[in-house]
């Protein structure tokens, strides 16, 4: 099987940011040994805001560093025969049976989301964690505990807005110089296709090649499907 890792956002503190860099590197070294063929590291910076060029550079070199000083590529499975892997893979794969079988038990992954059961499962659990970070119980260093009063100052990356004023521009262009029967045409099949049961992908296609936007196509997939708001539409 080949898939694809990402270092682990939710893990990043605005407390003391540079930390983030040993929590990334610790993320994407077990992601390696894991057996990953791709790998993403996160920016240190990520819960601040969007990555500099700084923070990008430094997560780039921590791939880097991994697969050219550490030698973890040297060996195809460096943790195979380990009793505890083993057995904490073991664990993933019953809770995530566990968890496969309550969706089929709802009728399906669909089903599941109407009734709004991932969604549940995913604040229950984001509320235990933060209920075990404000308790003390699990450590987050410079969050609560190592904390610097001091603080720490990291510049957050500044978008210069003549930059989102050239994109805009350069939309008005697109819609200028296109054929607007044709876009309206595509957009039209994309809305049939959303409202059936055709394969969503060949009219998507087909209206991006026609010169639509990307959010013009959103548009068309969110008055057929609606928005989710926390369990509702």
């Amino acid at each position: 099987m080949r898939f694809h890792t990402q270092t682990a956002g939710s893990t990043l503190t605005a407390q003391q940011p540079e930390t983030n860099i040993v929590r990334t590197a610790m993320q994407a070294l077990a992601a390696t040994v894991g057996g990953t063929q791709s790998l993403h590291t996160n920016a240190f910076d990520e819960a601040i805001g969007l990555p500099t060029d700084r923070s990008a550079r430094i997560a780039l070199r921590t791939q880097q560093i991994l697969a050219y000083e550490s030698g973890i590529t040297d060996t195809v499975d460096p943790l195979a025969g380990s009793y505890f892997i083993e057995y904490l893979t073991d664990q993933v794969e019953a809770k995530a049976t566990e968890l496969i079988e309550k969706i089929d038990a709802l009728g399906g992954a669909a089903a599941a989301v109407e009734a709004g059961f991932q969604q549940r499962e995913i604040e229950e659990a984001a509320y235990a964690a933060a209920r075990r970070i404000e308790s003390g119980e699990s450590v987050i260093v410079g969050v609560n505990r190592f904390v610097d009063d001091a603080g720490e100052t990291v510049p957050a990356l500044s978008v210069d807005p003549a930059a989102e004023q050239q994109q805009v521009d350069a939309v008005r262009r697109l819609r200028a110089g296109r054929d607007q029967t044709a876009v309206t045409a595509a957009l039209s099949r994309v809305r049939a296709a959303a409202g059936g049961n055709a394969n969503l992908l060949y009219p998507m296609k087909q209206a991006l090649v026609a010169a639509a936007t990307l959010g013009e196509v959103s548009d068309v997939l969110r008055e057929v499907f609606g928005v989710y708001r926390g369990g509702s539409r």
